[in-house]
């Protein structure tokens, strides 16, 4: 039971780390390389949230 509860905390901390290092990849790109990519920060931060968590 306790290294089932540790494997799902390290699982967790595992998917925050992976979000928050996309999260901050997105939010460093400038206005310009969003238009290059034709992009938008909103749709791509929530893409990134639905890809980790579901």
């Amino acid at each position: 039971m306790f290294d089932n509860l540790v494997t799902r905390a390290r699982a967790s901390m595992a998917k925050r780390r992976h979000y928050n290092r996309l999260v901050a990849e997105i939010e460093n790109l400038s206005s310009r390389d969003l238009a290059d990519l034709r992009a938008d920060r909103s749709e791509m931060l929530y893409q990134v949230h639905k890809q980790i968590y579901g």
